[in-house]
């Protein structure tokens, strides 16, 4: 599929929707609407566009042109728009789509800010040890080269990066460039296999799970507003969570209830990785007959959740981090520091 690698940003998304919306909210026809939308369209979001148009002009529907863009709609929302204009529901549907799509938005950049001081101090880090190797090192090991020395490893180790840095600069970027080539396309190639290792580390693993059961809930709660049916929902759901115990959990719940048992039954047998407190929600819902609203509230719960775990993480961290940091440098620095101490010792003795 040639689109399959077409990607626009969460805003634009956002921007496509409430314009949909607006529109056809306003009487305006699809067609009028897209021919609007293409006027200031650019790069990625111009070919959408194209697309949808040349599509509706054929007389297909509009999750029909969505779906031949994976990586811009995912199943999801192909299937509740499918289900919008079956229902005649679009516009109102087109704006539930985008309060969905900001909640994610405002979600994840919670996760990404939790994320950045711990980025930032490894950029900082690398950064120092780069000036080290390049200005620091070369001039001492001149020093300790031409005194024909008896160095440590650890200085020995550095004198050899700096060496590769500082002489051997073309064929290491050379080097360098092959290896981030192949990481690239080996990512490119398993990016699932990767993504699952990376998912699966001690640490990472557990926030990720709450993760996906947010995003697991509130999708859930849209499709099922929009009427498709449980199993249905399940199954779309299955394919939007990072986390395989997830994935095999949202499995193993759509088989329970394809049996004749309920959705709280099938979580009941994952209290390992659901909260109880999401469990008694839904069974509570189930038993009112308002599970959609259930799974908002548990969605709005769960996100407040990984929210503040996130910043409780970020606090450990920092220390933590700051720690190491100091004590790789401070190591470095003692790399150096220490022969010279040797050598005024040898000289103090004579």
């Amino acid at each position: 599929m040639k689109n399959e690698h077409i990607r626009i940003s969460t805003d634009d998304k956002i921007s496509l929707f409430i314009s949909l919306a607006t529109m056809l909210g306003a009487g305006i026809t699809i067609i009028e609407t897209i021919d609007s939308l293409l006027e200031d369209a650019k790069g990625n979001m111009k070919k959408v566009l194209t697309a949808l148009k040349e599509d509706l002009s054929q007389g297909k529907r509009i999750h029909v042109s969505f779906s031949k863009f994976p990586n811009v709609f995912d199943k999801v929302t192909v299937s509740i728009i499918k289900a919008a204009e079956e229902a005649g529901t679009l516009d109102t549907t087109l704006k539930q789509i985008k309060e969905n799509l900001q909640k994610e938005a405002e979600f994840l950049n919670s996760v990404r800010s939790a994320l950045m001081y711990p980025f930032f101090i490894v950029i900082t880090f690398l950064a120092v040890f780069l000036m080290i190797l390049i200005v620091v090192i070369p001039k001492i090991s001149q020093v300790f080269m031409s005194l024909k020395m008896t160095l440590p490893l650890p200085t020995k180790i550095l004198i050899f990066l700096s060496d590769v840095l500082t002489k051997q600069t073309v064929p290491f970027l050379i080097g360098f460039s092959i290896f981030v080539l192949v990481a690239f396309l080996l990512y490119q190639t398993q990016r699932k296999r990767i993504s699952q290792l990376f998912f699966s580390l001690p640490g990472i693993s557990q926030i990720v799970i709450q993760i996906d059961l947010v995003r697991f809930t509130r999708s859930m709660a849209m499709l099922y507003s929009s009427g498709i049916t449980i199993t249905s929902s399940l199954e779309l759901c299955e394919g939007i969570v990072m986390s395989q115990q997830v994935a095999d959990m949202i499995h193993q719940a759509k088989m329970i209830i394809f049996s004749g048992k309920k959705l709280s039954d099938s979580l009941k047998t994952h209290k390992k990785i659901v909260p109880n407190i999401m469990i008694k929600i839904i069974e509570a819902g189930e038993k009112s007959g308002s599970l959609e609203e259930s799974l908002r509230e548990v969605a709005f719960f769960l996100d407040y959740q990984v929210t503040r775990t996130l910043k409780v993480l970020t606090t450990l961290i920092e220390p933590v981090m700051l720690v190491m940091v100091g004590g790789l440098v401070g190591g470095m620095m003692l790399s150096i520091i220490a022969p010279i101490y040797g050598l005024i010792g040898q000289v103090g003795a004579r």
